[in-house]
Formats: structure tokens, sequence, C-alpha cells
């Protein structure tokens, strides 16, 4: 029996809970809040699985296939074959856990078309696929809670890893962010399920409780990190006062259509650019379309940078079954209704594909810490395909379970035990020494949170160039240095990972300069061709004492 720490509670950390109990290992499952109020209650769009039950000869090595070709071969192939291959047993294993997917008139279950993919393989549940799934696992873990398997630990953040003499990960220092109630975990293994780091943007369509800040500590004790200069936007965003909107990608897959007005006229440019699939090509190309009618071919909707998403001609009742999320937002957040007019949109941050390293078992450079969930790095490469989250999130979090039953015993008790000592003294000693010298000062977190979020979306837009990256980089160097200015008004929670999150922007920064091509998400002015045979690398950070390390790695596995 091991001990098992995960840290986040969305649907890889209450997957590989779930697992971890199954298989009699101890898990402590921590969070900010409950996995009701995880970001992936928001999923709405669906779970990719090659069923095939649509007559169109689906099948899993077409799903692996169009994987591969969305993310540019940029994506780990071994991984996505084997999230390819699972994808069916995956969804029967959510069935049997009380998911209520949608049915079509044989008792099958629906599926539907998503951007970048040629077969209907997309299992729903309406517009609450999120939140359904969600439900029935939380429910499920509630089992293994009542057995004492899994505790819950709710309002826990990471500060860092245990590491002993041999760099081995023996457990965790976690912090209650409100009480700077600080203790140490020790484990047999971590598994870190976080999600993106939607804080560094400030305004995305994900939740800003996802700061990034665990994976920016992580890499200052020397976790690697692949690929963060691959950021999505979703094309279909619409804009609030405190963040961007999803509008899911379902409106499109059921018929919706994209157009501006040109000459007075509608002009759906999806359809005349892209004919085959229209406004279902991958989101990276749908983004770059939308930017291009605002931008290059200067059409802007009222004088903003916004065209129309129209569901109008669907019927009422598919909106209403299928798109009632989209409709309660529409209504909530910008008083239109769908069903009588097109919804203005606009593509906004929505997925970070690069993140935490990780091989196709989900193992990390770090003995004894894996990762899972959108934090890790390998199914999505350069862009990801609408449904293929929720399902690299579940598949992942099993893998990560699975392969931290594996991980090595410690040498002893003994040496676990002194070496979580040593790690809570040191996080004691830093606590009582920020609490020395924390006097006031016109420097705070909100501040300096704010200023990088300006300077991430003014470098890291649909397209990028290397003079405003490398004034990006510039800049967050000195905001880093300002951390250390944080003031009294801030908690040591803010005090200790702010400096992590800015860290991490400057890692997206260097990563983005690094890569000097255009692929996928990544679209560079001045080097706007693909450059398979320089680039098709992962690009790998490190940090040690001396600063960010920049390394390119071969992608093993199959060529297609």
């Amino acid at each position: 029996m091991k001990e098992i720490l995960i840290i986040g509670c969305g649907l890889a950390g209450t997957t590989a809970s779930i697992k971890c109990a199954e298989n009699g290992h101890n898990v402590k499952l921590f969070s900010p809040m409950p996995s009701e109020r995880s970001q992936s209650v928001m999923a709405m769009g669906g779970i990719n699985a090659a069923l095939n039950t649509k007559g169109e000869d689906d099948s899993p090595y077409e799903h692996y296939l169009d994987t591969l070709e969305g993310g540019c071969f940029l994506n780990n192939p071994a991984a996505v074959k084997g999230l390819a291959q699972n994808a069916p047993a995956i969804t029967k294993w959510l069935e049997k856990c009380g998911v209520n997917f949608d049915r079509d008139k044989e008792g099958k279950l629906e599926l539907r078309y998503f951007g970048g993919q040629k077969k209907m393989r997309t299992a729903y549940s309406g517009a609450h696929t999120g939140k359904q799934i969600i439900t029935a696992l939380s429910a499920e873990c509630r089992k293994y809670e009542v057995e004492g398997k899994i505790k819950r630990m709710n309002g826990w953040h990471f500060l860092s890893f245990v590491l002993d003499s041999k760099h081995k990960c023996v457990g965790a220092v976690m912090i209650q962010k409100h009480e700077a109630k600080i203790e140490v975990f020790p484990a047999d293994a971590v598994i870190l399920a976080t999600g993106g780091p939607n804080r560094v943007f400030g305004k995305t369509s994900g939740s800003v409780v996802n700061e990034g800040s665990a994976t920016g500590l992580a890499l200052l004790q020397g976790l690697t990190l692949a690929n963060l200069e691959m950021i999505q936007y979703h094309p279909t965003t619409i804009e609030t006062p405190n963040k961007r909107m999803l509008i899911t990608e379902a409106a499109r897959g059921l018929g919706g259509r994209l157009y501006t007005i040109r000459e007075g006229k509608k002009w759906y440019f999806m359809e005349e650019w892209y004919p085959e699939r229209g406004a279902l090509m991958p989101r990276d190309v749908v983004s770059r379309s939308i930017h291009k009618v605002c931008f290059e071919n200067g059409i802007k909707l009222h004088g903003k940078n916004e065209v129309y998403l129209d569901i109008t001609h669907l019927p009422a009742e598919v909106i209403d079954k299928s798109l009632d999320e989209v409709v309660k937002t529409c209504i909530d957040y910008r008083g239109l209704d769908p069903h009588k007019v097109p919804i203005p949109v606009y593509p906004g941050i929505h997925y970070f594909m690069g993140g935490i390293k990780t091989d196709e078992f989900h193992r990390t450079n770090i003995s004894g810490v894996y990762a899972a969930g959108e934090c890790s790095s390998q199914y999505h490469g350069a862009n990801r395909l609408g449904g293929n989250s929720t399902l690299g999130a579940i598949y992942g979090g099993m893998i990560a379970a699975k392969e931290s039953f594996l991980v090595e015993e410690v040498n002893s008790l003994e040496d676990r035990n002194k070496a979580c000592r040593r790690a809570l003294e040191k996080a004691k000693e830093l606590y009582n020494e920020w609490q020395k010298h924390k006097g006031a000062s016109s420097v705070s977190s909100l501040m300096i949170k704010n200023e990088v979020s300006k300077i991430m979306n003014n470098s890291m837009g649909i397209y990028r160039d290397g003079k405003t990256l490398e004034e990006a980089l510039k800049n967050l160097r000195i905001l880093f240095d300002e951390c250390t200015k944080i003031g009294s008004s801030d908690s040591y929670y803010d005090y200790v990972t702010t400096p992590a999150i800015v860290l991490l922007a400057q890692a997206m920064i260097t990563s983005a300069l690094s890569r000097k091509e255009s692929r996928g998400a990544h679209q560079r002015i001045d080097y706007p061709e693909t450059n398979d045979s320089e680039y098709r690398k992962n690009i790998v950070i490190s940090y040690d004492q001396d600063g960010i390390k920049v390394c390119f790695e071969e992608i093993k596995g199959e060529n297609i």
C-alpha cells in the first residue's frame, strides 16, 4: 500500500484518486476548493471516442491521425496512440460511473462533429458535459472517502516537493492560503493535476483559480517544462467585464456558421476559404481566419474586432437541448438571445498545450512526480482538438495513477522522515524571515500580476514577433526583481507564488523566442514558415541558479 498525494481535483486529479483507491492505495487529494468548482465543470463540448456508430468507418487509428495532424505533429505519438485506443473504454467507464450522455433513437451514445476531426466522434451531455462527468466522478470518489481510502484536503495549495538526497520526491509542502498554515505530507508519489496557468494572462475562458503557481514553483525545484509557447485561442468567445466566456465548439458542430458583413452582405468567410470543413477547421486555423477578417481585411462589427456566429437557423429544440448553456451565457452576459440574433465572437485564450514535460506514462524528470491534465504537455502538440482535453485529463489521470503504484519504495522511512523534517524547517524559516521584513511597500502582488497579464497579452497573441517578445522578456525580468519588494498588504502565499508566476511567464516568452517558425498555435510574423527539419522538436525549459535554460528534444515515435 502506497501513500499518494494528488494536487488538483478536476477531471485528472479526481480520476487519479479513484484509480489509486481502487487499487488499495491511500490518497490525500489537495485542492483550493471542491471538485464541483474546478475548471473541469466548464467543459461544455464533449469527449472524443471513435465509437463508429454513425456509419463513417471511424476507428481509434483515425482518431490518432486527426490528433497528430491537428497538433502539427508536435504530439507524442506513443501517448496519442494510447489516448485514442483507450477512448471507447473510457466512455463506457464514465457511463458506468453515472454520466448521462445524450443518446440517439437507438439508445446509442449520440456523437457530433468537432473541429479538426473528419468523423463524428464527440460524445456529449447537452452543453454540460464537464458538469456531468465531474458530478459522476465526485460521487464515485466519495465512496472511497467514506471508506477512508481518499482524504479530501480542500483549501490547500502547493509550495514545494520534498526531495531526498537522491533527488527523489518523497512528499510535498503545502499551505492553507488564508491561515498561512504550512505542513509537510510524506508520500511515495505526488501527482500534479493543477490545470493551466490562466492567471498569467488574466482574462481567459478558464478559471483564475488555476493560476500557474504550482508549475512555476515546480520549475524552481528542477521540474522541466515543454512547448510553453503553444497556447490555444478558442475561436468563439464573448467579451464580459471580468473575463472571456466560451461559446462551445458544439455550436459550430451542430451547424452554426461564421460570417461578417462585407459590402452590405453576409460573407461566410470560412466556407469560402475552407469549403471542405468550413467553420470546423482546427481551432488555430479558425482563430487566424477571424484575425485576418478583422485586421487584414479590416472588417469590424460596430467598430469592434468581432465576427458573427449564427445559430438562428437551427431548430429551437436543438438549441434548447444541446446549446442551452450557450443561450444562458449570451443572455446573462451580453443580453442577447441567440435564437433570434447572431452572437458577436472573437478568439480568446482557452487552453495551454504546453506545460510540465511528461512521457507517455506521465512521468516527469523527477522520480516520484507525475503530472496529468492541462498542466502536463504531450497529447495536443501545437493545437488541441476539441473534445480531446476532457479525454486527455481522464486518461492521463488513469495512467499517472497506474504508474504511481510502480514507483520505487523509499530507501527507508527514516530517510524520508528526515527529508520531510528538513523541508518543513526550511519552509517555516522562509515564512519567519518574511514576517520580519514584510514592511509597508508600494509594490503589491496584484500590481505585478496585472502587469504580467498586460505584457503577456501584448506579446503572446495569435501573431507574435521577435522584437515584441524580447521587450516582454526584458520587462518580465524587471518584474521578477520587483517581487522582492512585495509589502505587508499581501499574504505570505502571494509573496511566495507571485515570483513563480512571473518566472513561468518568462519561460513562455523564452520558448516563443526559441521557436523560430510558425506552427499551429504559435505564429511568428518574422518566421512565417513551418520548419520541420529544425523545429519539429520539443522546446524543453529548465531552471537553475544561472536562470532559464532551453534545449531542443527530438520527438520519438512514428513519423507519419
